[in-house]
């Protein structure tokens, strides 16, 4: 299994599969045919579907100006809903066409090779075996980490979460309308300052969580610097949470960096033994992972058992089993920004479950992954990513199709 290091990923909003992932790909392929006189790039499956509203080949085009980009209808047969198919000319010749798979969090692969990110870091291959390993060990989850990750982990969980923070306190001071034609109004400045008279502490807690969910979620949609976690899409819940515990609760950060590394390890485990990708899984891909993963990171933060942290984890995931992506134009707006504030308070609810319950739970974390993925393949498409189906197309017959930007 990959290093935790790829699960989280600090660039530009509003997706990592349709934004970030085409332009590392864009980027690779330009270096790879320098003296090209003609690219042309084809969009398939959800890449074409929702492109536009992703704003797919505006990331292209930022690393190749002149890129002609095409979209596919496409669908059937394609190795993966995130396809792209570049093409170089030189000379009226065709000199170099490769496919290229947006497989989600940023990650790309080029067709018939291994990823370039496929560094082996553990020899367990899920979340059991690793439970097996620190109890053989004698070793908690967090040592466990460091000790395959190696120190060196903690410097770069430091810089993931100072940019975490930063889109948390820039999405606060943040007001105005998103891009992209919904005309969605900015919410996280209002629901931090909106407090209600006699305001019970719990109910507090769940609106400024929200409101820093928000925050890091609206600053994607407007697409400035975000961190997968494990997607830009799902980037909200893990700092909602966090930051609230810090910043709020009076965690010191190096418990809240132990806590990331607990998060990454779940993500990891889900990346590797299902999908993080909502054009191949839905929703239940990105939030539900998410959710699974600032669920057993609270748990660890807790200081809670393996058992606890486990239970916890799997408590989230199952309750977003079937969540379908439908964005509303294909941006990365509705439901996608509320649904992060939503995911952050059922993975506390999941922890809290977690505490007194996790002698009696009769399901696996790894189950729980197995069981999303299988469900992921089984949705319908057009509840993957593609705005055909669900909350898009009701919003389109209720209020007409919407002018988003490429």
């Amino acid at each position: 299994m990959r290093s935790i290091q790829s699960v989280f990923k600090i660039g530009n909003g509003p997706s990592s599969s349709h934004t970030v992932g085409p332009y590392r790909a864009a980027v690779r392929f330009r270096s790879e045919v320098p003296d090209a006189d003609k690219i042309r790039v084809t969009l398939y499956g959800s890449l074409a579907y929702t492109g536009k509203g992703h704003g797919t080949g505006k990331a292209i085009r930022t690393a190749i100006p002149d890129a002609e980009i095409c979209l596919s209808e496409e669908s059937e047969g394609l190795p993966h809903p995130n396809t792209m198919l570049f093409e170089a000319w030189r000379d009226g010749q065709l000199e170099r066409a490769v496919r290229c798979f947006s497989i989600g969090g940023c990650s790309i692969r080029f067709e018939d090779e291994d990823s370039r990110e496929d560094i082996e870091i553990y020899p367990e291959e899920n979340f059991t075996q690793m439970m097996d390993s620190c109890r053989r060990e004698n070793l908690s989850l967090t040592e466990f980490i460091y000790l395959r990750e190696g120190e060196g982990l903690r410097g770069i969980l430091h810089q993931v979460w100072d940019a975490m923070q930063v889109s948390v306190e820039r999405g606060l001071r943040a007001e105005g309308i998103l891009p992209g034609g919904l005309h969605l109004a900015r919410k996280a400045k209002l629901l931090y300052e909106k407090r209600c008279y006699n305001e019970p502490p719990e109910v507090t807690m769940n609106r400024v969580i929200a409101a820093y969910a928000y925050a890091a979620c609206e600053e994607n949609a407007d697409e400035h610097i975000v961190v997968t976690a494990p997607t830009c899409g799902s980037c909200g819940v893990i700092p909602g949470i966090f930051y609230y515990m810090q910043h709020d609760r009076g965690f010191p950060e190096e418990e809240i960096i132990d806590a990331l590394a607990v998060a990454g390890l779940l993500g990891n485990v889900i990346r590797t033994n299902a999908s993080i990708s909502g054009a191949e899984c839905g929703c239940q891909a990105e939030i539900g992972s998410a959710c699974s993963m600032a669920a057993g990171a609270l748990a660890s933060l807790y200081g809670l058992s393996l058992d606890q942290i486990e239970y916890a984890a799997e408590i989230a995931m199952e309750h977003n089993l079937g969540l379908t992506c439908d964005p509303v134009d294909g941006l990365v707006q509705i439901p996608c920004i509320e649904r992060n504030a939503v995911a952050a308070m059922r993975a506390i609810s999941s922890v809290n479950l977690s505490r007194f319950l996790y002698e009696t739970r009769k399901i696996s974390f790894d189950e729980v992954i197995g069981t999303m993925y299988q469900t992921g393949l089984d949705l319908n498409e057009k509840y993957r990513e593609t705005s055909h189906g669900g909350l898009a197309v009701m919003y389109e017959r209720t209020h007409g199709p919407e002018e988003s930007e490429e």
